[in-house]
């Protein structure tokens, strides 16, 4: 373990360790699996990270999988001590929370509270962790066929949680937020006007205030936007990895071809999109035309 690393890096460090092992020795986790004497369903859990390894099932299966190196192995164990002491601290790992979030958002709120770089695409809302709860709520309510109200009730407080968290980070420099989104998402008055224009407010202040960078993807642009899913890029020394919602669901992935094409797709909108003051001044022009709006409507309801 290299020092200063952080509990998620290793403990993501361990399982890839664990998945690159097993495929150099042409072994399948049903394999794995029988030889462990372990359930499928526990291999495949270990290495795509939903749970730790144990240090005494790790030694064992470093051994099967022929990882005897005594400076390897001991790397390996400290990593997943440090990962299984954190796992049981976080508040995205209480039972309450891991109820009822997928285990994609969960990885998703891990990875977010160690990364160096957050980069956010979004077509019709804004990101999660920049939610303000009233938005937050409103979006949640389309769903209220799929979700309980304490399913709700604990979405809404963890994307709240994961907004005051990751702005703490901003503000003391430990992380980078860039957000695109595109123009529909600064129209679309989800909630109302007032919840919209309160969430719009948020926004500038952030963007003014330089705690997140943010630019705006204009109808009028013709670029190579990606047009089948909102995504976020989390970074970290040793690499990024991928979360992606679809209208369906949420997956999290790590495959190094997928985050490589998702971030020079970014980077390249990116360089096209409205620039930050432009968006700024878009975003508060917005906000005016709802207030204005409001404005008349209550003067047209004392005639």
């Amino acid at each position: 373990m290299t020092e200063g690393d952080s509990p998620t890096v290793a403990r993501r460090r361990v399982r890839l360790a664990l998945r690159e092992a097993r495929e150099r020795a042409d072994l399948t986790q049903l394999q794995v699996a029988e030889e462990m004497e372990w359930s499928l369903s526990k291999v495949i859990r270990i290495e795509n990270g939903d749970v730790s390894i144990s240090p005494n099932d790790l030694r064992a299966l470093l051994s099967y999988l022929g990882i005897r190196d005594r400076a390897l192995v001991g790397s390996l164990v400290a990593d997943t001590r440090i990962a299984r002491t954190r796992q049981r601290q976080a508040w995205y790992h209480t039972p309450d929370f891991r109820e009822n979030l997928t285990d994609a958002t969960r990885k998703l709120v891990e990875y977010e509270n160690e990364s160096t770089g957050i980069r956010s695409y979004s077509i019709y809302y804004v990101p999660g962790h920049l939610q303000t709860p009233r938005y937050a709520r409103a979006l949640m309510t389309r769903f209220e066929d799929e979700l309980s109200d304490h399913q709700t009730a604990r979405r809404i407080e963890a994307r709240r949680l994961r907004r005051e968290s990751l702005l703490q980070r901003a503000a003391s420099g430990q992380v980078e937020i860039l957000v695109m989104v595109d123009e529909s998402v600064l129209r679309r008055t989800i909630g109302g006007p007032a919840v919209f224009a309160e969430q719009l407010g948020e926004l500038a202040g952030l963007a003014a205030n330089g705690a997140i960078r943010m630019r705006m993807v204009p109808f009028r642009l013709d670029a190579s936007v990606t047009n089948n899913a909102s995504f976020d890029l989390l970074a970290f020394g040793e690499g990024e990895v991928l979360y992606r919602e679809t209208g369906l669901g949420d997956e999290m992935i790590e495959d190094r071809e997928a985050t490589a094409k998702h971030r020079a797709r970014f980077d390249k909108v990116w360089q096209e999109a409205a620039d930050e003051d432009d968006t700024i001044a878009f975003i508060r022009q917005q906000i005016a035309a709802l207030e204005h709006g409001h404005q008349n409507r209550s003067a047209r309801a004392h005639t």
